[in-house]
């Protein structure tokens, strides 16, 4: 019977970082998934390490945003009318989180994480060989209204407050930053200390041949064989029986499948997202994500071309696709972006695993000894992979935390 002292069930972004810190601090380690390391929801991000985040995403403001939303004209949401019923708790808790106290909240609890993405993400690509699709020159936004823009004063008054660093810029000193826009808008915000990928799935396959090349094991199996064995944990994995002291539960949108039959049942809500490649139309590259709030989508430069994200959909996490805002966006987003013919490839989905409060759990598992939980991490999946690996690996070997944990724990939620 084959023993490790921990088992990572699985291997997007968040679990491959977690397998590698562990495998750093001298742990036999397992990592387990139905598919290759960072094949899932990791692949399909922005593409962005967004260290200088302050405030979450909330329901759009206004009577008139929520109604066009509610008539299926919005182009940064998207929903499923049969699913309705079943996600209203979920969403209301979500609508409740925009006041000024939970925003505040949110960004007083997050900031050790978000301070320290962009420097443990470098860590581990220095190690792993991959500083070479990592780009530290921010990313923007841009606004089409002054009232927009001026709803940002809140969040900027927190940026100063925090010490973040960034700039208000007119349409023309935008463009001096990205020759290829187009001025169709009225104000930007850059935000230097963000970073970004050019690859995010090649990161992934990176951290996770680091992690092998330190004795670290990647194995095929399903992770909904947990189960009990005396003191240990087992999993069943296509190479044999696997028994464990420690597990750790980084499934993101499938966490609910192997923690609800345990008694874990915490208030997960899955976001759909999807995204398209194009082409450049022009010879002027891109070299920074750029955001559209207004419009609510991400235009960012890959090597698989221009990648241009959505924003939510509200549906069962494995309905069939639907990228209707495609349809609704894109014309908007060729008012400023020089996008040229589509990529031939299937529209990729993936599903967000989200909280309402909008921060990850990261910590012991409630009632299910040498359990833990690393999930739930929103918008922010590859942003906090590997700050979370590294918090993760502190609390499993007993190490004192590099922060207090207690605002993530799945208690909260109990």
């Amino acid at each position: 019977m084959a023993r490790t002292d921990a088992v990572v069930l699985g291997a997007g972004i968040v679990g491959t970082s977690v397998a590698l810190h562990l495998a750093k601090r001298g742990l036999s380690v397992a990592m387990l998934d139905l598919r290759a390391p960072g094949e899932e929801t990791s692949y399909g991000n922005a593409g962005v390490i967004e260290g200088e985040t302050v405030f979450p995403p909330t329901f759009p403001p206004g009577l008139v945003n929520l109604l066009r939303v509610g008539l299926k004209q919005a182009t940064e949401a998207n929903y499923h009318l049969a699913f309705l019923p079943k996600v209203a708790p979920w969403l209301f808790q979500f609508w409740l989180q925009a006041s000024p106290e939970n925003q505040l909240a949110f960004a007083k609890a997050m900031r050790p994480l978000f301070s320290r993405a962009v420097a443990e993400h470098e860590a581990l690509m220095t190690e792993s060989g991959a500083l070479q699709y990592l780009r530290k020159n921010g990313w923007a936004k841009i606004y089409r209204s002054h009232t927009t823009f001026n709803r940002m004063m809140p969040e900027l008054n927190l940026a100063d407050e925090l010490g973040i660093p960034y700039r208000m810029l007119t349409p023309r000193e935008m463009l001096k930053l990205e020759p290829a826009l187009k001025p169709n808008f009225q104000r930007a915000l850059f935000w230097p200390g963000a970073a970004s990928l050019s690859n995010p799935l090649a990161v992934t396959k990176a951290y996770a041949a680091r992690y092998q090349a330190l004795g670290g094991v990647t194995l095929i199996g399903d992770a909904r064989t947990l189960h009990r064995n005396g003191s240990a944990w087992r999993v069943d994995t296509a190479q044999g029986p696997l028994d464990t002291q420690n597990v750790v539960m980084a499934l993101g949108p499938w966490a609910p499948d192997v923690l609800k039959p345990l008694g874990i049942d915490l208030p997960l809500g899955i976001k759909r997202g999807y995204h398209r490649h194009f082409k450049l139309a022009g010879s002027v590259p891109m070299t920074r994500p750029v955001v559209d709030p207004d419009v609510g989508y991400c235009v960012t430069p890959m090597e698989q071309g221009i990648r241009v994200t959505t924003g939510a959909e509200f549906a069962e996490r494995d309905a069939a696709p639907t990228p209707v805002q495609f349809d609704r966006l894109m014309p908007r987003a060729l008012e400023v972006y020089p996008l040229g013919e589509q990529v031939q490839e299937p529209t990729w989905l993936g599903k967000r695993p989200c909280f309402w409060d909008s921060r990850p759990v990261i910590g012991p598992a409630p009632g299910q000894k040498a359990m833990w939980l690393a999930y739930g991490h929103a918008h922010w999946g590859l942003t906090l992979g590997a700050v979370t690996g590294r918090l993760v690996a502190d609390l499993v070997t007993g190490a004192t935390p590099f922060c207090d944990p207690a605002p993530y724990a799945a208690e909260r939620f109990l």
